[in-house]
């Protein structure tokens, strides 16, 4: 393992959205468990008009506060780090881009779009929620086997989030069958993680698990996005 790592944050920083204030410290004391130099650059979505803006980094988390400023550059990020094997955390908004990416680009559904964004498309696959989880804590079910439950090394763990849209449940089966998976959902049965099989470290959750940093709790998930990308 690699003593210090670059991570690229992918996203429209605002300083006022808990969950930008959170990563920072996310990362501080992954680093400090790990005992490695974690270094991060916050990457507006407008940038990234090639594969060079982001090429340089040892990781890439997709970040919540969607929409960003640009969808384009968000998904050019993440078919990146699918197709190069670079590892990647996708929380909330990351989470969501991450499925319309992978609709689009390995289930050739070039239609798929975000309901905020395109709310008349005809292949939503990412929808508005029946009950929105803004400022809400749920318990979520982690799927034996998983990187996300192993990360926890727990079979069950309370998160917070701060969405209004999630996976469509009328493209649900489709989109989960693999080698994108389901790796964990709630008490209601809905997604709330997924995994990329046969790739070192993608993962994306609905739920913001950095957002715990801001109490001073440790985040077993960055850490091991951490982790994966100092390997």
């Amino acid at each position: 393992m690699r003593t210090n790592v670059t991570v690229g944050l992918i996203g429209d920083y605002n300083q006022s959205v808990p969950a930008h204030q959170a990563i920072p410290l996310a990362l501080q004391r992954s680093a400090e468990e790990l005992k490695i130099e974690v270094a991060f650059e916050w990457v507006p979505t407008d940038e990234i008009t090639s594969v060079s803006r982001i090429s340089r980094f040892d990781g890439l988390w997709c970040v919540p506060a969607s929409p960003y400023r640009s969808m384009e550059g968000a998904l050019l990020a993440i078919r990146h780090v699918r197709e190069s094997s670079v590892p990647f955390l996708g929380t909330c908004g990351g989470f969501q881009h991450a499925v319309i990416e992978y609709a689009r680009n390995v289930l050739d559904w070039a239609d798929a779009e975000h309901a905020e964004t395109a709310p008349d498309a005809a292949r939503a696959v990412i929808s508005q929620l029946e009950c929105a989880l803004v400022e809400a804590t749920g318990s979520v079910r982690l799927f034996p086997g998983t990187r996300i439950a192993l990360a926890y090394g727990v079979s069950e763990t309370t998160e917070g989030y701060r969405c209004r849209y999630g996976l469509n449940p009328e493209f649900q089966a489709a989109l989960v069958a693999g080698p994108l998976r389901a790796t964990a959902d709630d008490e209601t049965r809905e997604v709330r993680a997924v995994e990329l099989d046969g790739h070192p470290f993608f993962v994306a959750t609905l739920f913001q698990p950095e957002r715990v940093a801001l109490k001073g709790q440790s985040v077993p998930l960055v850490a091991a996005f951490v982790e994966a990308s100092a390997t």
